[in-house]
């Protein structure tokens, strides 16, 4: 496979798994196609043409010719300089590494991580919150992450690379919509009673329980594992974490239990205090789970996967190196 082949399909995965549906997707992209092409040749200068073909600002290929072809990749969460250093040691003893693959976005990616947001409101919308609800919120909290942003320093890890001529890419949102996905078409079959059950349905997939023995695994967060989970959403996509005065519309819309990989304490407040309860997976061991989803593909292509960067590698299906769970079945 060629880097563009990557890419093309972590997009194409992407958007199979988004929770906006393509007719959705579809309309966002001819949406950017009519702004574009309404734009003066002045403005089409900084305008993001990768956003007519690919809706994840977040994912993009950084450095490299997209032509170069790939038999080895170095996977991890999160790919910055003293990982790109560690790439090129593996390359001085003779290890092949013909590609960086971060799962957090660097560069532009970073840059551009607040304008994946607005799906979380579809994910809202599901659940029973207003999708003009939904959007208002989302829309502020947007605005947030990207004065946080900002001030950044988004480009060491991409420099760093550059300067020696290693290709770098970074896939965020199409992972993070694989383990959305995933869990949610998990807990709709098993259907858990009890917070309890929620821990044991996370504890039977690989990479859950790898980080459960290392004491990174999931944990009830508000409830206890005695309180009925009632109607379980899984909230982990869409850049990072939404607007906490969006607990309350959840509450309304019956959602009794959130599985996420992170949440600040004033999330955490806000659920208690809406009676919801909170199950928090793992951040670092649910990126793991996206990202495997989509490296079992590359795999069946031949691509040697070399984790590093807290990723657990399990392959469902083909050859397994690293990592630290034993391949299972999920």
């Amino acid at each position: 496979m060629k880097i563009k082949d990557i890419y093309e399909l972590a997009v194409r995965m992407g958007i199979e798994k988004d929770p906006r549906g393509k007719r959705e997707i579809e309309r966002i992209l001819k949406q950017n196609r009519t702004k574009y092409e309404k734009l003066s040749d002045k403005e089409k200068e900084f305008f993001d043409r990768e956003s007519l073909k690919n809706p994840f600002a977040d994912t993009r290929i950084l450095v490299g010719d997209p032509r170069t072809e790939v038999k080895s990749v170095l996977v991890g969460v999160d790919m910055e300089v003293p990982e790109v250093l560690l790439a090129d040691r593996l390359r001085e003893k003779g290890e092949r590494v013909d590609l960086i693959i971060s799962h957090h976005p660097e560069g532009v990616a970073l840059a551009a991580l607040s304008e994946v947001m607005p799906l979380q409101a579809d994910v809202w919308y599901r659940h029973g919150v207003p999708v003009n609800i939904g959007d208002a919120l989302i829309s502020k909290r947007m605005k947030e992450i990207q004065r946080v942003i900002l001030p950044r320093n988004h480009n060491r890890a991409i420099d760093a690379a550059r300067l020696l001529q290693i290709p770098f890419m970074c896939i965020h949102t199409p992972s993070d919509n694989q383990v959305n996905a995933y869990l949610s078409d998990l807990f709709q079959k098993k259907k858990p009673y009890l917070l309890s059950e929620v821990m044991d349905i996370l504890r039977e997939i690989p990479e859950y329980r790898a980080s459960s023995l290392n004491k990174a695994g999931p944990m009830i967060v508000a409830g206890n594992p005695e309180s009925r989970a009632g109607k379980v959403m899984v909230d982990m996509t869409g850049g990072t974490e939404g607007p906490q005065q969006v607990m309350e519309k959840l509450s309304q819309a019956g959602v009794g239990t959130l599985v996420a990989m992170h949440y600040t304490e004033k999330h955490l407040e806000e659920a208690e205090k809406y009676h919801i309860n909170v199950v928090i997976a793992g951040h670092v061991v649910s990126d793991s789970l996206g990202l495997n989803l989509i490296m079992d593909e590359l795999e069946k292509e031949g691509i040697e996967i070399i984790p590093i960067s807290g990723f657990i590698r399990v392959s469902r299906g083909g050859a397994r190196r690293g990592g630290t769970a034993k391949k299972k079945k999920a």
